[in-house]
């Protein structure tokens, strides 16, 4: 029961990261429910209170718990206190439920590709039924609504990761797989890639990119030279036809030089108000001012907003109220509400599995840091809850469940020496 209860919570919030915020919050009860159904409870929160994964993610609550001491903005830090509770039920039930079997986790996988490029899909659909209105949109710097209505940027992610993970899980064929299934995900795959293309999301494409750089680079490190030069040959190629056979692509590119003009002429007097990369750029700038001012331990997490309100008081750039946007960089979201410590502690949750030999064993684990490290250059996902919730599913999934089966492996082998 607590295996099955842990597996229909990863389903449900596949689907309500894609279409239903009421599943996203209901799949966490779900979690709660198989760790109370776990019939070795007792054992298992020890086990869980030993994971390193799941108690860096606690950490994320303890800091913001703490930043109480120092916060001006009560019912923001509420709020955020409440939101952060994902951090504490999602590990506690990737680490202390009773664990998803080998095929469960590749149906979850599976489920994830195929619904996302299912969506991606559709969405194509509805761009090639009229053209014309979605290279409109891309023209004045928006985007093409996925049908149903997810937000664009976390979509765009979606797809990248689609894509990796697709063409990963269809080239490493699991024993029992049936053929059509790797077929079918090696198709995902290569949707994903199309709709990133055709649907010119710039952050999705600029994750797809980098983590394809990335991915050659290591290959060529390894020795890997064949992988490696035609992962490089794609890197050239892929994004020269986009923009040669793909107006939406031309007029994506288009658009972000007209907006990264505005920013850079700034001095000559131009209105950033309708360009949304450049009001970007002036909320870094207005970021780092707050920063130097409050790098130990930042201004505190819910106060970053005010406190980017009250810069914009004394130099605005020009922008409209409803226009001075807050800072788009979870790094720098992070050292703006939490100094240096509170930044350091992000970097630990983030890049600590690396430092690990299984984890860096583990394909989807590094795929899934890669492409998320390079989201966060852009955009702060923390401060959505798709973001969030994006983050933390697959940071259970996969690290927190992948340092639990370690544990499990470490006791095996402890039990066998002992016998001896």
């Amino acid at each position: 029961m607590s295996q099955h209860l842990l597996w229909l919570a990863s389903l449900a919030g596949i689907v309500g990261l894609l279409a239903s915020r009421a599943l996203v919050a209901l799949s966490p009860v779900a979690g709660v429910l198989a760790v109370l159904a776990n019939p070795q409870l007792r054992r298992d929160l020890r086990l869980y209170c030993q994971n390193g994964a799941a108690l860096r993610a606690a950490a994320m609550v303890v800091f913001l718990l703490l930043s109480g001491l120092y916060t001006s903005e009560w019912a923001v830090w509420r709020h955020e206190l409440f939101r952060s509770l994902t951090w504490l039920g999602v590990p506690l039930a990737f680490g202390a439920a009773v664990p998803l079997g080998g095929r469960q986790r590749w149906v979850v996988g599976a489920f994830f590709v195929l619904s996302t490029a299912a969506v991606g899909l559709a969405t194509l659909a509805k761009y090639w039924l009229d053209p014309a209105s979605g290279n409109q949109a891309i023209h004045i710097g928006q985007n093409v609504q996925a049908v149903t209505g997810v937000f664009h940027i976390f979509f765009g992610v979606m797809l990248a990761l689609t894509a990796f993970w697709g063409a990963a899980m269809a080239l490493k064929r699991p024993q029992k797989a049936a053929t059509g299934w790797l077929w079918a995900l090696g198709t995902a795959a290569a949707v994903a890639a199309i709709a990133l293309h055709v649907l010119a999301y710039r952050t999705g494409l600029l994750v797809f990119y980098g983590g394809l750089l990335v991915c050659a680079v290591r290959l060529l490190l390894r020795q890997n030279l064949a992988w490696g030069l035609g992962l490089l040959l794609l890197l050239g190629l892929g994004p020269w036809l986009a923009y040669t056979q793909l107006e939406s692509v031309r007029l994506r590119v288009h658009a972000t030089r007209h907006d990264m003009q505005q920013f850079e002429e700034l001095d000559k007097g131009r209105d950033l108000n309708n360009f949304s990369l450049a009001r970007r750029l002036t909320a870094a700038e207005t970021a780092l001012i707050v920063i130097r001012e409050h790098w130990l331990l930042g201004v505190g997490p819910a106060d970053t907003h005010a406190a980017m309100r009250d810069q914009y008081g004394w130099r605005s750039y020009g922008l409209r109220r409803a226009n001075q946007a807050d800072v788009h960089s979870q790094y720098l979201e992070t050292l703006l509400g939490g100094g240096v410590v509170g930044l350091a502690l992000w970097l630990a949750v983030v890049f600590w599995p690396l430092t690990q030999a299984w984890a860096r064993r583990d394909a989807y684990l590094c795929l899934f840091i890669l492409l998320q490290a390079i989201t966060m250059l852009v955009t702060d996902v923390l401060s959505l809850q798709i973001g969030l919730n994006l983050f933390v599913f697959g940071y259970g999934f996969l690290v927190v469940a992948g340092e639990r089966q370690q544990q499990q492996i470490r006791a095996a082998s402890d039990g066998r020496v002992l016998v001896a």
